[in-house]
């Protein structure tokens, strides 16, 4: 358990990507706060579930990702209740998709909020503790849309070359500190939120599942392969070990050959 004694802060982690994260670095002995929606039972399943697995503590925050003060007392509360975070794992975001002069306003501002800004909040907030420390772990969420785009996305896609952008800033800042800042950039993810797109795009477009998958969410993902949350959180921990300590400022492709076409 190379991470006893660690905690790792990551946001929006209650499912998906982020839990799978927060479940690997727990099976190594890390301390973790959770932070997303959900409901309360399954929260407290999930918090006892990493409790188990790590044999340290766990809690949960429900701070909100568009506002800035709750991100604060999140980063502040992980420190007085876990330590650190020694690690923190910008993860939080949200989808729409819409041409761009028929974008909702309110909608480009959640994102940007969510995926962005939320990074660059957290980030600011954690990082005093990790200078004092002599070490630290940034591992910023992005896609494949940190480095090419598609049409109708334009929040996110703006979203991600963003947050692309501020991992290679911060990576600069502190490359003397002992602290690395990475950005995982995954293709499409099997996860419950894809999978159950599945039965509506099959009756919007006529198609048959594996149609849908194969022609549709696989269609520039040359391996024909969705990326598993485990491989993710894989990277994630190798990240977190020394033996990564030159890797800082990257944005590393995790999306079956997408980003080489």
């Amino acid at each position: 358990m190379f991470l006893k004694g660690k905690t790792a802060l990551i946001t929006g982690s209650t499912s998906g990507i982020g839990l799978g994260y927060a479940k690997a670095l727990a099976a190594q002995g890390a301390n973790i706060m959770i932070n997303g929606f959900g409901e309360t039972e399954e929260i407290a399943d999930i918090i006892k579930e990493l409790q188990s697995s790590s044999g340290s503590g766990a809690v949960y925050s429900a701070a909100d990702m568009t506002l800035p003060g709750q991100i604060r007392a999140m980063v502040a509360d992980c420190n007085r209740e876990l330590g650190g975070p020694d690690i923190l794992i910008n993860n939080a975001g949200i989808q729409h998709v819409a041409p761009v002069d028929e974008f909702s306003e309110d909608k480009w501002d959640a994102i940007l909020a969510i995926i962005l800004s939320s990074a660059f909040h957290t980030t600011k907030a954690a990082l005093p503790t990790m200078k004092s420390a002599g070490w630290g772990r940034i591992i910023n969420t992005g896609s494949m849309h940190s480095l090419v785009a598609s049409p109708y996305k334009s929040a996110y896609n703006a979203a991600k070359h963003g947050l692309a952008g501020l991992t290679k800033t911060i990576a600069l800042e502190v490359a003397t500190q002992g602290i690395t800042v990475n950005c995982i950039c995954p293709g499409y993810v099997w996860t419950s939120l894809v999978e159950n797109q599945i039965p509506d795009t099959m009756k919007a477009r006529g198609l048959t599942r594996d149609e849908v998958i194969n022609d549709v969410l696989l269609a520039n993902q040359p391996q024909k392969k969705f990326v598993q949350v485990d491989q993710l959180a894989a990277l994630a921990l190798f990240l977190c070990r020394d033996e990564a300590s030159a890797i800082t400022g990257t944005n590393l492709s995790v999306d079956g050959g997408w980003t080489a076409q």
